[in-house]
């Protein structure tokens, strides 16, 4: 028996001893190889995981004692649940949160759970997002980029694919097993991750405000537009384009009351139905002034002074990244989402291809801001009616996403919260948050009054916050979490698309803001 005990005790030390050595070494492994020296072998890599199998037994062992001890006294949880702290919740995230509670009863539980999406309905909100209002400003950057636009066009969509495709994969990382587990929920979680340990929330804090400006922006536009289209649809009536702005966001108003994603999804899929109603009506006229499109007008040389605004409004055009890790999140099968980004991103780009070089063929150098400008006034009041339609009901999307990173930065962030919760133990929206609510639908308001000039705004903001969260974050965060997996032409193309979307950005934001100084110096209408 002294035999036994003494054999126990020597193999425990060993492989303590044994442990030890492993995971100092790969430790100095992984600091030299993250400083560029070298990357970690085989056998180091073998050494960690052997390391982290002993650390899971230990733990896993003492886990099961104290669940035999809380059984022996009497305190079991009587249905064999695992106490709060077990490994297994800790390694792959799966499990009840830390803050959920033995004796938490059915109501706080039917209270977390959300509807699910399936992938059509996480595909018309993509739709949404991509297919949006910005179509219309489209023919005005072929106007000033020719061909080259074109090609923007089918650029861009590659790009945005390929780029919400690589932030998805940052917010998963393999288990023991080599399994993908998803440990990050948010853009911000991505941020924060890659900022720690030295900064562990400044990542959150600039995804955050970037996220905010893009969202809010995106609303300012659709009452911007849907101000500007009544307007040039109804001349003759007696009301402003302020004015048509403010009935318009007044129907607008019901968005404060959306509660979850599914509910924006059914919004999202009549947008869609209407944007088809109004490509079909646009083309339809154009393809019958097809004998005098003017394809000489279509240059293979650039404005450069306009040039890198035409940049900004298809860059903003595809922006959907922000909506990506919610709707990856809420999705049934979150397998199917590379797929979806496919198809939705290959048809935005047939569509949008098609829809601007028809349209700037049919009026050349006489093409406007906003396409539908164009049109004859009969025509133009029934596409209006529909593109109002879809601006109202693409408006639920941004705002909805909008009012989630706000709640979640400054009402639901714990303890580190600057306000309390907006919601009541119900998961009732409380009144004041209500209130909140209401006033971003008039802040969006107030904006789109004062800065009335549709391209110019949306070329300013695919600038700044577009390109940086479609193009600059996405590949700088995907370099800094997947460094060691990552094969050569994947550097190469996060590199490139990185440094291309920080000179397309700086470039188009400063055309952009020279655009809007001098409609307002010199008091230029749309």
């Amino acid at each position: 028996m002294a035999t036994l005990i003494r054999s126990k005790i020597s193999n425990k030390l060993s492989n303590a001893a044994t442990a030890v050595s492993n995971k100092s070494q790969a430790k100095v492994s992984g600091m030299f190889a993250k400083m560029g020296f070298q990357a970690a072998t085989d056998e180091e890599a073998l050494g960690f995981a052997a390391c982290d199998d002993l650390d899971y037994d230990h733990r896993q062992g003492m886990q099961m004692e104290i669940l035999t001890s809380d059984d022996m006294g009497g305190e079991g949880s009587g249905d064999g649940g695992a106490v709060e702290g077990d490994s297994h919740y800790q390694r792959d995230g799966t499990g009840p949160p830390h803050s959920a509670s033995k004796d938490a009863g059915p109501t706080e539980e039917l209270s977390e759970e959300k509807p699910k999406i399936t992938a059509w309905e996480a595909g018309w909100n993509v739709t949404n997002a991509i297919q949006g209002m910005f179509v219309l400003g489209l023919p005005y950057a072929i106007l000033h980029g020719g061909y080259l636009g074109l090609f923007l066009i089918i650029f861009a969509a590659v790009v945005c694919c390929y780029t919400g495709k690589i932030l998805i994969a940052c917010l998963y990382e393999e288990d023991e097993d080599g399994q993908l587990v998803r440990v990050r929920d948010s853009y911000v979680d991505i941020a924060n991750a890659c900022c720690a340990p030295r900064f562990p929330s400044l990542g959150g804090h600039v995804v955050n405000v970037a996220q905010i400006i893009e969202l809010v922006m995106t609303c300012i536009l659709y009452v911007v537009v849907s101000g500007n289209l009544m307007y040039n649809s109804f001349p003759n009536m007696p009301i402003s384009q302020k004015s048509w702005a403010i009935i318009a966001t007044a129907a607008l108003l019901p968005c404060a009351f959306l509660k979850n994603l599914k509910a924006v999804s059914k919004f999202s899929l009549l947008c869609t139905m209407a944007h088809f109603v109004i490509n079909v009506l646009v083309i339809a006229y154009c393809l019958s002034r097809a004998r005098d499109w003017a394809w000489d007008k279509v240059k293979f040389y650039i404005d450069v002074k306009k040039f890198p605004i035409s940049i900004g409004i298809i860059v903003f055009s595809y922006t959907s990244q922000i909506f990506l890790p919610s709707l990856e999140g809420n999705m049934h099968k979150p397998s199917e989402f590379h797929c979806m980004m496919k198809w939705t991103h290959i048809a935005a780009c047939i569509l949008k291809g098609l829809f601007a070089l028809v349209a700037f063929l049919t009026w050349a150098d006489e093409t406007k801001e906003v396409i539908t400008d164009n049109l004859p006034p009969t025509i133009r009041a029934v596409v209006n009616v529909f593109l109002v339609a879809k601006a109202l009901l693409s408006y639920p999307l941004p705002f909805f996403a909008a009012v989630e990173v706000l709640e979640k930065s400054l009402f639901q962030d714990g303890g580190r919260a600057y306000f309390p919760d907006c919601y009541g133990g119900d998961g009732r929206l409380k009144s004041w948050g209500l209130t909140l609510r209401c006033s971003l639908v008039v802040f969006t308001l107030l904006m789109a009054i004062y800065v009335p000039h549709f391209a110019l705004l949306m070329g300013l903001t695919g600038s700044l916050t577009g390109a940086g969260l479609c193009f600059l974050l996405p590949s700088l965060f995907h370099l800094k979490l997947l460094w060691r997996k990552l094969l050569w032409h994947q550097v190469f193309f996060d590199v490139a698309i990185f440094v291309i979307g920080g000179i397309c950005s700086i470039s188009g934001f400063i055309h952009s803001m020279e655009g809007l100084i001098e409609a307002f110096r010199y008091n230029i209408q749309e």
